[in-house]
């Protein structure tokens, strides 16, 4: 190791310093953050070469791309970021040579840069291991997003796959590769998984959890050959088996990236990595090395936590402030294929003065291994398979300067039951965010003094959650823990006119046998008030998953999705999607679809769910279209409420050679028996014939994996914009114990969460996680599982098909219609031809380049002109009466005694949808909320509640007798500002 030079003592740099940062990957992109944080532009000009084709991602959750296949999604920044900074970027451009006497940094592209100071973060290479046949097609390996981008194209078509390295990353490789729907064999040249982090036991604890997903272990097998002629055929190992695959993934290590200090003659370790001092200088004090190509005391680091680390050193030593770099500590907590895996600290107990303490649940899948001093008074490390929820507090307990106050068995135990997201009284000096060293003291102080009030705040302040994401339950706590103490209530109301969450008022309805708003609302809540956006259909959703009526005769209280019983879409056109249950149709029916679909001239498109919708329906068509389809044998496909959407299934035995069970028909089952149940959220299952997982059950809310034994059955996976990997609930489970788990699992997720929550963040808000969603489902820890079965088997018998129901009821039909007044209908969208098919012009990119729609003057020569009869207007809602070629939208309050009118026209998008709002009010003004982006406009002035440069036009209304009447200008007065005809095209051109 080299001496420090100074130190830390204080030198004054030249007044203006060039600083080259030689890699942009993670840790160079934080030192970059780190230097320009100091405040010290006037002393340092930072340049930074970016070898791949984009700026910093996040190398550490690279599995991510596998879920959206979107680069962006991993992205820690951008070049616009370096710009606004002042930093010299040069992105797809390699530094290949540093000249240390003339001080010059040469680039591949010819670009020469003279530098005072070199930062190499040039981070490692994936270690190949050197055998026959490594060159062939087929061998990948995985480290870039390159890497798996060229992995996912080879794959298609492919069947097996080995990864070669059972270590951290060799197993997010086994899990893409396995998500990628192969046939995937981990080999590992030792005799466990995970050999850094685990001992014998919890490997073999890891391994029984990986194969039970499908996977296939094969510990102490060392490679000896690649086989194939000039491509991929299997492996050859070193006792002479052998092992048919289609591709290899190699994990089997790193390399630090030292080529260019190798070059310029700088110290190498011996085992490779620039040899570093305290303040992270070379053995040239002009450059130096910080992350995976820094050798430290005989170390290198393969985390991104020393990286960062060392970057804040190397920071403050260029700036001149006092600090050293002395080692960091090895902990990590990571969800390996939904599996909890940890280690902290001292994980080597052979050491005479070292003590473990040993627990081990082989029913909950759980190994603990926690090492102490032989006096009891340290915590020197652990390991942790499963059972990880306290992982935060035992790292704090091990960084700790002062002895236990614990005993062992308290320490192994007594926290095991607590929240790992408790904040507790820790001391403020603690690390809550171990990627980022954010201490909850800078959490509290984020939350006081920068006005931070969510985790999402807490991490724009101080970049805690930024790394991996596992202590954002952690900062959570602290906020909400912090705000109560600043003595700001932390409510959760549901909004002004409750003051109870959703789950109290489903509780209440349930007890009290609540079945309408208004007693809903003189019951718990304002009851002079009208109600709002988020009360109104939060309402509607727990009478449904209650009472299960028709949803339609809670009309009023239902956002235009739900009204209409198909989804709005742009211009406030709608789509329709029956109901393919597991995805299985008969020809005949595809037909119909085809033939409605040409009838009414519809855009026609097969869902991520096995489905086919079908776009471009106005909202008087949908009952005659409907009535066509239930006459063909569709039923609704909910695809418009917050219910269960689909059940996703592959053909498992029906077709599939590799299927052992019959997916198709469990999931036609399970899709049937849960149809049209209402939940806080969207569900989506999936069911899939084997463990190559065709159809993606474990990013759904439910999902089943067919062994060779039953289903293994999997809670809390989602797609979308924060995809997340289900949880393992059961094994081998019978259709009929799996459907009894389901109907609890669901049933007890639709009276507890809140509004809006889906699975995921249900289940990871759950005191315990999965683990006591196990007690409560599985082992009936509460006592309510057949309370839980009875409500699910009452929403089952009492189903109905909600369009079936509105074909068969005129009275239901007549909400459909467009004008009260007219028999008229008119489309106010502009239609394009693309493809073949037709679809709505473009929106403007950017809604403000729209002109802005002021409330126009009204003239003084006003009239009251009847507009329809009271009897016409539905109660605490809207409909539109056509006036020329303008369309006004009227209101009546749900006593009836108030009634408002505005254009129809959303002046945000200029689309004629006003009259399908919500209708609410906010601190007693009585509101609409537009139905497309939830806008919001007062009834009483036209004003944008958000105050936003958007308003409407109001009208006065009045009942005379049964007529109701709008204070109206001449037709023609209305039209160049609010007809339909040049609205709509204007939004379109």
């Amino acid at each position: 190791m080299i001496e420090s030079n100074n130190d830390g003592e204080r030198h004054e740099p030249p007044a203006k310093q060039t600083i080259v940062v030689i890699g942009n990957g993670m840790v160079g992109h934080h030192f970059c953050q780190k230097l320009i944080g100091m405040n010290e532009r006037d002393r340092f000009e930072i340049v930074t070469f970016c070898e791949e084709p984009r700026v910093a991602y996040d190398r550490v959750g690279l599995t991510r791309f596998f879920d959206t296949r979107d680069p962006e999604k991993l992205m820690l920044t951008s070049e616009q970021w370096y710009h606004d900074n002042g930093i010299t970027l040069y992105v797809g451009d390699k530094a290949i040579k540093i000249d240390r006497q003339k001080q010059i940094v040469l680039s591949s592209r010819g670009v020469e840069i003279s530098y005072d100071r070199v930062v190499l973060a040039t981070g490692s290479s994936p270690f190949v291991p050197p055998v026959p046949g490594m060159d062939k097609e087929g061998v990948f390996v995985y480290r870039t997003i390159e890497d798996l981008q060229d992995l996912v194209e080879y794959s298609k078509g492919r069947k097996t796959a080995a990864v070669i390295g059972g270590g951290l990353l060799g197993l997010e490789a086994a899990r893409a590769a396995n998500d990628l729907g192969l046939k995937t064999e981990i080999i590992e040249f030792a005799s466990r998984l995970m050999p850094r982090q685990l001992d014998e036991a919890g490997s073999r604890h890891l391994v029984d959890k990986i194969q039970a997903l499908g996977l296939t272990v094969h510990l102490d097998h060392a490679t000896a050959a690649v086989l194939g002629n000039g491509r991929v055929t299997g492996l050859q190992f070193a006792d002479k088996s052998a092992m048919a695959v289609d591709m290899v993934i190699v994990s089997a290590g790193i390399r630090p990236r030292d080529e260019l200090a190798r070059d310029c003659s700088l110290t190498i370790g011996q085992r490779g990595g620039v040899v570093v001092n305290d303040n992270l200088q070379s053995s040239d004090p002009n450059i130096y090395a910080i992350g995976e190509v820094a050798e430290h005391a005989g170390m290198v680091y393969g985390l991104v936590r020393p990286g960062y680390e060392m970057a804040e050193v190397a920071v403050k030593h260029l700036c001149g402030k006092a600090g050293g770099y002395h080692g960091s500590e090895l902990s990590t907590k990571l969800k390996l294929m939904g599996v909890d895996v940890a280690s902290f600290g001292e994980i080597d107990g052979h050491q005479s003065d070292v003590q473990s303490l040993v627990y081990e649940d082989p029913f909950d899948g759980v190994y603990r291994k926690l090492f102490f001093s032989a006096d009891a008074t340290q915590l020197l490390g652990g390991i942790l398979v499963g059972g990880v929820s306290d992982f935060h507090k035992l790292v704090q307990l091990h960084q700790a300067d002062t002895s236990l106050e614990l005993t062992p068995q308290e320490v192994m135990l007594g926290k095991q039951a607590s929240d790992s997201s408790s904040a507790d009284d820790d001391p403020d000096s603690k690390v809550v965010c171990l990627c980022n060293n954010v201490t909850q003291g800078d959490i509290k102080n984020a939350i006081s003094n920068e006005n931070a009030c969510a985790a999402a705040d807490v991490k724009q302040c101080t970049s805690a959650g930024a790394g991996c994401g596992g202590c954002v339950p952690a900062v959570e706590s602290i906020v909400q823990a912090q705000m109560a103490a600043m003595g700001t209530v932390v409510s959760k109301s549901l909004c002004e006119h409750f003051e109870y969450s959703r789950q109290e008022l489903f509780e209440i309805s349930k007890i009290k046998g609540i079945k309408t708003f208004d007693k809903l609302l003189s019951e718990c809540g304002s009851g002079a008030a009208v109600g709002c956006e988020v009360c109104k259909p939060t309402a509607a959703s727990i009478f449904a998953s209650l009472w299960n009526e028709h949803v339609l005769d809670h009309s009023p209280l239902l956002d235009t999705n739900d009204r209409l019983l198909a989804n709005m879409q742009r211009g406030g056109l709608f789509s329709i999607v029956p109901r393919v249950p597991g995805g299985e149709i008969t020809p005949e029916k595809l037909i119909v679809l085809g033939q409605v679909a040409k009838k009414y001239n519809l855009y026609t498109k097969i869902t991520g769910g096995q489905r086919i919708d079908l776009f471009g329906a106005e909202g008087h068509q949908l009952p005659d279209i409907w009535e066509e389809l239930v006459v063909a044998g569709f039923e609704s496909g909910h695809a418009y409420g917050k219910s269960l959407r689909t059940v996703k299934s592959c053909v498992g035995t029906t077709w599939c050679r590799y299927g052992v069970q019959d997916s198709v028909g469990f999931a036609i089952r399970i899709e049937k028996r849960y149809r049209g149940i209402r939940s806080p959220h969207k569900i989506k299952g999936g069911v899939s014939g084997c463990t190559r997982e065709c159809a993606e059950a474990q990013s759904k809310d439910f999902g089943l994996i067919a062994t060779e034994n039953g289903y293994n059955l999997f809670v809390g996976g989602n797609g979308g914009a924060t995809p997340r990997h289900a949880d393992l609930l059961a094994i081998d489970l019978d259709e009929a114990t799996a459907t009894r788990y389901l109907d609890r699992f669901l049933m007890y997720y639709i009276q507890t969460a809140e509004k809006l929550t889906r699975t995921s963040i249900w289940i990871q808000g759950l005191d315990g996680g999965v683990e006591y969603l196990k007690k409560v489902v599985i082992e009936d820890s509460l006592g309510i599982a057949a309370a839980l079965e009875k409500q699910m088997q009452y929403l089952i018998d009492s189903y109905q098909c909600e369009w079936a129901t509105v074909v068969n009821d005129p009275e239901k039909r007549k909400c459909f219609k467009q004008f009260i007044n007219s028999d008229d209908n008119e489309q106010g969208i502009e239609i394009i031809t693309q493809r073949g098919q037709n679809r709505p012009a473009d929106w403007r990119k950017n809604p403000l380049e729209l002109p802005i729609v002021e409330s126009i003057e009204i003239p003084d020569e006003m009239s009251w002109v009847t507009v329809g009869k009271a009897w016409d207007f539905p109660l605490d809602a809207g409909a539109v009466v056509k006036y020329g070629d303008v369309q006004l939208a009227v209101f009546q309050s749900a006593e009836g005694d108030h009634w408002y009118a505005c254009q129809n026209m959303c002046p945000h998008k200029r689309s004629f949808v006003l009259s399908r709002g919500i209708l609410g009010d906010q601190n007693g003004t009585a509101k609409i909320a537009c139905p497309l982006h939830k806008k919001t406009f007062s009834l009483e002035t036209g004003e944008s509640m958000q105050q936003e440069n958007y308003s409407i036009t109001v009208f006065d209304v009045r009942v005379v007798g049964d007529d109701v009447q709008l204070n109206l200008p001449l037709e023609g007065k209305l039209e160049p500002t609010l007809a339909t005809a040049p609205n709509c095209s204007a939004v379109c051109r």
